[in-house]
């Protein structure tokens, strides 16, 4: 079921709301954050318990490589545990993780279609979280299955894997084809 809520009370005279959001999880990424916990973990009980007849240098070395390795490892995967696609009348913002970082936000004027891309797999882009190749673009990959390709005007393109995909592309591509609202100003007889 898609993760689609209304940010504001008010919707459209065409009963789209004004914003659509949407999410995408990934459970698999809690084991591995894990046993990056239990990397750290590891270092401190060595640190603590070990007697290292092998001297200091080969303890610090143990510590510090375990206790780093834990942190990459769980920090990296916490990073795209999901992620939260917000578009409005000006941008698609994409905020990753529980800190909403990394974070982007692609302006709708920088954009020239949107497509519905039924499969994304991380395979495709070489794995999971935030990635680039020349070929294809950049993505946001937490999970396989659905997701949304935008095509910028500078001939790159944007994907990243959402729940109801094909909805996003439908509230994106109404608002790339209604004109722009001309400013106005407040102080004009």
């Amino acid at each position: 079921m898609p993760d689609m809520r209304q940010e504001s009370g008010q919707s459209r005279t065409d009963g789209r709301p004004t914003v659509w959001t949407g999410r995408a999880t990934n459970r698999f990424q809690w084991v591995a954050a894990v046993a990056g916990a239990a990397c750290m973990a590891l270092g401190i009980t060595i640190a603590v318990e070990s007697p290292w007849a092998s001297g200091i240098p080969a303890l610090v070395m143990a510590v510090v490589g375990c206790v780093a390795a834990g942190l990459l490892v769980l920090f990296g995967t916490l990073a795209f545990v999901h992620v939260e696609v917000r578009v409005d009348d000006r941008a698609m913002e994409v905020r990753c993780g529980h800190i909403g970082v990394p974070r982007r936000t692609i302006l709708l004027t920088e954009v020239v279609g949107a497509d519905y891309a039924p499969r994304v797999t991380p395979r495709h882009w070489g794995g999971w979280g935030y990635r680039w190749r020349p070929d294809r673009g950049t993505a946001v990959v937490v999970r396989r299955g659905e997701g949304l390709v935008l095509r910028l005007a500078d001939g790159r393109s944007f994907t990243v894997t959402v729940d109801g995909a094909a909805s996003a592309v439908d509230s994106i591509r109404a608002r790339l084809r209604r004109p722009a609202q001309p400013p106005t100003s407040a102080g004009t007889a």
